[in-house]
């Protein structure tokens, strides 16, 4: 790329580090978003195992 190229594009700009208390906000909200995925993925398979003994009583 030429130099007129990164003339038009935004510059990144530096992200402060984090104070104690929103880092605790954005562990707790981390935390939250795996606890329900976790939960999510565990349903699906308890779905499909049930699924697979009710093909099995067939």
């Amino acid at each position: 790329m030429r130099f007129y190229e990164f003339a038009h594009t935004p510059t990144i700009k530096p992200i402060k580090p984090m104070n104690p208390q929103q880092y605790r906000l954005y562990s707790l909200k981390r935390n939250k978003e795996n606890a329900n995925k976790a939960y999510k993925a565990e349903k699906d398979r308890q779905k499909i195992k049930a699924g697979q003994a009710e093909l099995a009583k067939i």
